[in-house]
């Protein structure tokens, strides 16, 4: 369990500090850009375009990712399963998420992929007139998916459970 909520604080903490600091820069970078194009009539910021794409937004969605999935803010089918007895309900649930950890561990397999070959051609992007290298923003698609994947063996296992008779269904909201 300590693990888990060491996990948990490390989705928080992406979420909340990063994610929330990225989408504060965002504004931040608008405002001042667009307050010096219009009152100025100067670019304040070169690139600032280019910032919030290809660093910021990118930051925000990658770093907000996991406790999305986490507090189940992702589309779900759980109509059908909903109306069953907790063990049949589990073994659908189940049954689900061995499909979509399935889907999402190729889809890490494919993004840690395209991530070392950008680390290993040393990708960069144009913010303005300046080069900058492009892996510290991309190294954070693989560790989002990975936590995700993380928390879909968590509640894998924890349907196993429930299937086969080990844990209490009554506790399966607690921690979901």
């Amino acid at each position: 369990m300590r693990f888990w909520k060491l996990v948990w604080k490390l989705e928080w903490g992406l979420a909340a500090i990063g994610a929330g600091s990225m989408l504060f820069a965002m504004m931040m970078v608008t405002v001042i850009s667009v307050a010096g194009r219009y009152f100025l009539q100067a670019d304040l910021i070169p690139g600032a375009y280019n910032i919030i794409e290809r660093v910021l937004f990118p930051l925000l969605v990658f770093w907000a990712l996991p406790i999305a999935h986490r507090e189940g803010l992702f589309p779900r089918l759980e109509i059908v399963a909903d109306s069953q007895p907790p063990r049949r309900r589990a073994a659908l649930m189940a049954f689900a998420l061995a499909v979509e950890i399935a889907v999402y561990a190729v889809f890490l397999w494919f993004v840690a992929r395209f991530v070392w070959v950008g680390i290993e051609q040393n990708r960069t992007m144009q913010i303005g007139t300046s080069f900058l290298p492009v892996w510290p923003i991309m190294a954070m698609m693989p560790l989002a998916f990975g936590l995700m994947l993380l928390e879909m063996l968590r509640l894998f296992w924890r349907d196993v459970r429930i299937v086969l008779g080990v844990e209490d269904p009554a506790r399966e909201g607690v921690a979901r």
